[in-house]
């Protein structure tokens, strides 16, 4: 049974910063590629960002561009998604999710292209 647990989120203030955690239980991210999307209340869920498992290859949607950061720390099986320099527009509940594979193929911002998802972390920034 594989189970994506998430941790960190909360409130924060524009401007700030927060560090989301994701753990795959009997699934290590050295050898799956990771993802994350988000949803706000009311719209469609988004892709965020991905990793392929080598660390090699990395997608990040437009408003994530050089202020969201993925990165994995393999001894702890455990995957981070750097929010920095957050917006009020960023609040959403973010969820990592785990590929069938190791590649992202071409696909990573397809959400069915995804195995294994967290129950997702919500991230409210304010004004």
């Amino acid at each position: 049974q594989v189970e994506v647990v998430q941790f960190g989120g909360g409130l924060v203030q524009a401007g700030g910063s927060l560090r989301l955690s994701c753990t795959a239980s009997g699934r290590p991210f050295s050898k799956y590629a990771v993802g994350w999307f988000r949803q706000a209340p009311g719209k469609e869920r988004q892709f965020v960002g991905a990793q392929s498992a080598s660390q090699a290859t990395k997608y990040y949607a437009d408003f994530a561009e050089g202020r969201f950061t993925i990165s994995r720390d393999i001894t702890k099986n455990t995957v981070y998604l750097q929010l920095n320099n957050l917006k009020p527009e960023d609040s959403a509940t973010y969820f990592c999710a785990q590929k069938r594979g190791a590649f992202l193929a071409g696909e990573h911002d397809r959400q069915d292209s995804y195995e294994y998802w967290g129950k997702g972390t919500q991230v409210t920034v304010s004004s």
